[in-house]
């Protein structure tokens, strides 16, 4: 053998080992790659497992994800409105007669419950059925609910039923499961002392709420020039009455009763009673609003309904 082809062999065996290294190592790269990966898309992904070779990795075979139930999603599955829809069909119809539409929708949101029977004379204002709310909701276990609805006749008496709702799994199904029960009303609930205690006089911030409220609810002006810098509200549209008449403003903060506007960025919160008219008659309305002092003026920050909103000037 040539000595040129002796000094070939061990040229070639460390190009050989060369690229068996250079394969080791992207292999080591991606696995680290991988495993990193899997770290970062959290412990459900974390489906590796590395075996004896430290240059293999392995996936395991992933098992179906578990559903999670939130408060949020028990939230969204509160069965009122299909209650509700369900008594108004149910005490509209009658067992004499399934094939009026009321029947057949009562018996299709509770196909085992049995219809009433009501007297066949019954036409009297009690008997006349003026509309149904849903009032209150308790889930008393997993996907079972007790839905309090009111029925409010034409003689204006209410008669309250409890209806036993399940909720099918997500939310998406509901079915009465059992018959109606007349219940006792809803205790009325103990109201804590307005936080209102202060009366504003007439001057510069009874006029800001008199002004504004017209503009708000009548049209009277343009409302923009009412608004704190930074806050969106639009007006009432269309205007749903023809004037508005302030009666009495109440504060909780004793500067909404000064003589002057204070500083600038005082704010006072605010309760408005005034006496809005339009064709059908005179209505008694309230507004919780705050206000901010700017440049010696009462500029509006908030309307408490949540509608009005700072703007993003991000």
């Amino acid at each position: 053998m040539s000595p040129g082809k002796q000094a070939t062999k061990p040229e070639a065996a460390v190009v050989a080992a060369g690229v068996r290294l250079e394969k080791m190592n992207r292999r080591v790269r991606l696995s680290r790659l991988a495993l990193f990966t899997a770290i970062a898309a959290g412990p459900v992904a974390l489906g590796v497992a590395v075996v004896s070779d430290p240059t293999t990795v392995a996936a395991t075979a992933q098992a179906e994800p578990t559903t999670m139930r939130t408060t949020a999603a028990a939230a969204a599955a509160d069965p009122s409105g299909y209650a509700q829809l369900f008594l108004g069909a149910w005490l509209r119809s009658s067992a004499n007669d399934t094939a009026t539409a009321q029947a057949r929708l009562a018996q299709s949101l509770a196909p085992d419950v049995e219809l009433p029977d009501p007297a066949a004379d019954a036409h009297d204002a009690h008997a006349r059925l003026e509309s149904v709310t849903a009032v209150r909701s308790a889930q008393h276990k997993p996907g079972r609910w007790w839905v309090t609805v009111a029925a409010q006749y034409a003689d204006a008496s209410v008669r309250y039923f409890a209806v036993p709702v399940a909720a099918g799994d997500g939310g998406g199904s509901f079915t009465v499961t059992g018959a109606p029960g007349v219940v006792a009303s809803p205790a009325r609930a103990e109201v804590t002392p307005s936080p209102y205690g202060v009366t504003v006089p007439k001057g510069e911030l009874s006029s800001t709420v008199g002004e504004f409220l017209g503009a708000y609810l009548a049209g009277a002006g343009e409302v923009e020039r009412y608004l704190a810098p930074g806050v969106h509200l639009p007006a009432v549209s269309p205007a749903p009455y023809s004037a508005v008449t302030l009666r009495r403003v109440l504060a909780v903060e004793e500067a909404a009763a000064g003589e002057k506007v204070p500083g600038d960025g005082t704010t006072v919160r605010v309760l408005a009673q005034v006496e809005a008219r339009d064709e059908a008659g005179r209505w008694p309305l309230a507004y919780e609003l705050e206000f901010t002092a700017r440049s010696g003026r009462w500029d509006v920050a908030a309307l408490a309904s949540g509608i009005a909103q700072k703007e993003d000037r991000s």
